[in-house]
């Protein structure tokens, strides 16, 4: 787990035995939000908001690189079958082996069925079924396009210390090309605890769409 700096009187999950218990939570939740997503996705039925909402994807880099993965663990599946001799064994990695495929096809569902979203009242920036960053409109100066690569492919969230505060980045395929830059600094939550930030920048499909239609949001509250 990446270092974070702490908000003052906030504080999350540590090194200790209820960090287990913390993580075996959020492991779990986590799952079920997987299959939940999945099944938005067979059903087409993604979380695109209200009628007044706009909705702006950001999955389209990684797609291909996830549907390879999904690819080389499924033939992985009858190779198995194949090659253990082991009955019980052999069991255990095909169950083993379809629930990981099953696994990742839900990851790359929630990056499709939970787009970002641009409400009447504030921006919602969203990574598939885990995280969900939300900032009211009068919380935010101005926005800017711009591609920048992240440190991690690891993480999703990832906040990069400024002169001027944390920088708090939701990336995708570790890149972010989208920032909002914050009046002042706001404590927002996340997964992984409270974070006070200046600015918040994330990955779109479509940035300079999503960009446009944001300034109009802010120019109607000026």
């Amino acid at each position: 787990m990446p270092s974070l700096r702490p908000v003052p009187g906030t504080a999350g999950p540590r090194w200790r035995p209820r960090w287990f218990w913390w993580w075996a939570r959020h492991a779990v939740v986590f799952e079920v939000r997987l299959y939940r997503s999945l099944f938005r996705w067979v059903t087409r039925r993604a979380d695109r908001g209200g009628p007044a909402d706009s909705d702006f994807t950001y999955a389209r880099m990684v797609t291909p690189v996830m549907w390879l993965w999904i690819f080389a663990s499924a033939a992985e599946i009858p190779l198995v079958h194949v090659l253990v001799p082991w009955e019980g064994i052999r069991l255990a990695l095909l169950v083993t082996g379809v629930w990981g495929v099953v696994w990742m096809i839900g990851l790359l569902a929630s990056l499709w069925v939970y787009p970002h979203l641009l409400t009447p009242d504030r921006l919602v920036v969203r990574s598939g079924a885990g995280h969900r960053i939300e900032l009211p409109w009068e919380t935010i100066a101005s926005f800017r396009t711009g591609l920048e690569d992240l440190p991690s492919s690891v993480w999703t969230l990832q906040p990069l210390e400024t002169e001027d505060g944390t920088d708090l980045n939701v990336g995708s395929g570790a890149q972010v090309n989208v920032h909002a830059r914050l009046t002042a600094p706001v404590v927002v939550p996340t997964a992984k605890g409270p974070m006070e930030i200046v600015e918040l920048s994330f990955y779109a499909d479509e940035p300079r769409d999503l960009v446009a239609l944001a300034r109009t949001h802010l120019a109607v509250r000026r």
